[in-house]
């Protein structure tokens, strides 16, 4: 079944692209939420400046999502957290929802889902954590994990 589409969709199209996808697909999940309609020549002629407004839109986002990822490049997020002495694993482990907690409380909106751990943090270090502002932009934010020792000394 061919569809236009309404919203942007992760592994599947932008706004405006007209896709070929399962009528089943199309019927139980996209036109129900409108993030598509069907592909007639009515709907291409009617959607057709709905979709450049939404465009517009769209790239008015991203430019303010650039200006975010570059303020959350400078970000280096500190966690303490328990660990054992001999091979330096946490108890427990640094999650998306702690770091966009944290990112909260430097007063960044970011949803926990918008979030991605490259591999479960459960070791102390540095790692990497990606931030979702925007389908076409991903700002990297450095995370550091220190054992919780070092907090109550620096205190």
């Amino acid at each position: 079944m061919n569809v236009i589409l309404l919203d942007n969709i992760d592994d599947l199209g932008t706004v405006g692209q007209t896709v070929n996808v399962k009528a089943g697909y199309a019927r139980n999940y996209l036109l129900p939420r409108k993030l598509a309609c069907p592909a007639t020549d009515k709907n291409l002629n009617y959607y057709r400046t709905l979709i450049e407004a939404k465009q517009r839109k769209l790239a008015k986002a991203k430019e303010a999502a650039q200006v975010q990822e570059e303020q959350l490049k400078s970000i280096t997020l500190v966690f303490y957290r328990r660990s054992r002495a001999e091979d330096a694993r946490l108890f427990g482990s640094v999650t998306n929802a702690d770091v966009a907690e944290a990112l909260q409380g430097q007063g960044y909106e970011i949803d926990k889902r918008r979030v991605s751990l490259t591999e479960p943090i459960k070791r102390l270090g540095e790692h990497k954590a990606s931030v979702r502002l925007h389908p076409e932009v991903v700002a990297a934010v450095a995370v550091i994990v220190k054992p919780e020792e070092e907090a109550a000394s620096a205190d």
